[in-house]
């Protein structure tokens, strides 16, 4: 893959993250922002004896502008970084055209960035959490996507080594569970981060997390359709000037 390849989907990546980025910012404000002003209201209903905090930037602008801003980068970063990817893996993790390898690279995104992440230190909503903890917290969690992304790559790396011995089907099973063994020993070895409060409740916190999760997966399968689409109008006319002829025009084989 030459590097006006690599430049076109690099652009092409961002472009389909900017896109994704905005369904996602649909979902987060219909879905999560309910959930985190329950959370706050809940949270200053119980600040009993506490002074009122100086608010330098308003809850109007932190639910629209700021959660739009962010929402946004974070989808052309990750578009640009998952175009990079995909660069490398196309033609390398199977015999997948442009589009499902752009899905397939989606998928293993989410839930190597995120859900496997997630599962061991889910999000939790305003007033969740002791301040005086969350250094650890967040460099607990990102120590949880670094083990993840490391595993998922050497999974790959071993069910292709696999594959020439026992076969497609046989070498993807045994890597993924052996994956999944390796997530688990993770997860019982890292410490557990239990700072609910006992009267927070339940229901609040179980839509927060949904929400969370779907603003993500949002993201991500969006991504996938949309820059598949892009790779494939990308890649594809490449590979067949490639195998045109010496004049790079397509051969004829009828008048």
């Amino acid at each position: 893959m030459n590097s006006a390849t690599v430049r076109s989907l690099l652009v092409r990546g961002m472009l389909a993250g900017l896109a994704a980025g905005l369904l996602a910012l649909l979902v987060a404000y219909l879905l999560g922002e309910p959930q985190v002003d329950a959370a706050i209201a809940f949270e200053d209903a119980h600040a009993h004896g506490h002074e009122d905090a100086v608010e330098v930037v308003s809850r109007g602008v932190q639910s629209t502008l700021g959660l739009a801003t962010g929402v946004l980068v974070y989808g052309v970063a990750l578009g640009g970084i998952a175009a990079l990817a995909y660069c490398f893996a196309l033609g390398r993790v199977g015999r997948f055209g442009p589009r499902a390898t752009a899905l397939l690279l989606s998928g293993a995104a989410f839930a190597a960035v995120y859900f496997v992440p997630f599962l061991k230190y889910p999000a939790n909503p305003p007033s969740v959490g002791d301040p005086d903890s969350i250094g650890q917290r967040t460099a607990l969690y990102f120590l949880m996507i670094a083990l993840s992304v490391l595993l998922t790559i050497a999974a790959v790396i071993f069910g292709k080594r696999l594959a020439p011995r026992l076969g497609t089907w046989y070498a993807t099973v045994v890597a993924l569970a052996a994956f999944a063994v390796a997530v688990g020993l993770a997860y019982a070895f890292l410490p557990a981060v239990n700072e609910l409060p006992h009267d927070f409740p339940a229901l609040l916190l179980w839509k927060f997390r949904v929400s969370a999760l779907a603003v993500q997966l949002a993201l991500w399968a969006a991504f996938g359709l949309l820059f598949g689409e892009l790779a494939e109008r990308a890649v594809r006319p490449r590979e067949a000037a490639a195998a045109s002829g010496p004049d790079g025009a397509a051969v004829s084989s009828a008048h």
